[in-house]
């Protein structure tokens, strides 16, 4: 089955044609040029011996000759010419299919990225976190008066009172019967470390 060339492959070618044509009127030009030297000599040898008409015959070889080449030198310029535009159209059209490329690369991108849609996503979620926010606010001050309740120093100086209860304390009991406390003596009503020792020594089991 024939496969379709591609774009690069006709171009080079096409490169390879135009070199090869030019190569072609190269030789060619070459070749009018040690003529038209053969002309030129055979006319001075036909002035030598007078003989005008063959003078005007060679010269008139000469003169379409000249033409030839110079027509030649023009055709080599167009030549390469075409090939440079060839060229140009080649990158162009590179430049063309990258643009093109690029295009649909942003248009994707854009299609991902609705600015609107991203937009709504982005307010949404400074809603919701604002939300969260103030429930995680709400939490906390649910759960600091929760355990900051106006029954908590009640718990608390029971729980003590049953600790020493427990072991053999009489806390009320000892503010009662302290004697005489004074009143600028701020440690009056307080039990001693000697005193809270001697008690705890009192209730331990003597061993045998």
């Amino acid at each position: 089955m024939f496969k379709k060339k591609t774009p690069e492959q006709q171009m080079k070618e096409q490169d390879r044609e135009l070199k090869r044509t030019n190569r072609g009127l190269d030789r060619d030009r070459a070749k009018l040029e040690r003529d038209e030297k053969k002309i030129e000599m055979e006319i001075k040898k036909a002035a030598k011996q007078g003989n005008k008409q063959a003078c005007a015959v060679l010269a008139k070889q000469l003169v379409n000759l000249r033409k030839q080449k110079t027509r030649m030198y023009a055709a080599s310029s167009q030549i390469t010419s075409i090939g440079v535009q060839a060229k140009t159209m080649n990158a162009n059209m590179k430049m063309a299919n990258a643009m093109g490329s690029t295009t649909k690369t942003m248009t994707a991108m854009n299609k991902q990225m609705d600015p609107q849609k991203m937009a709504q996503t982005m307010k949404q979620f400074e809603m919701e976190n604002s939300k969260m926010e103030m429930s995680e606010e709400m939490m906390n001050d649910a759960l600091d008066e929760a355990f900051n309740e106006s029954g908590d120093e009640e718990e608390q100086d029971s729980i003590i009172n049953q600790v020493l209860d427990e072991i053999g304390i009489d806390m009320a009991g000892k503010l009662a019967n302290a004697a005489g406390p004074s009143r600028h003596d701020p440690t009056a009503n307080q039990i001693t470390d000697d005193e809270l020792e001697r008690q705890l020594k009192a209730l331990s089991v003597p061993s045998h």
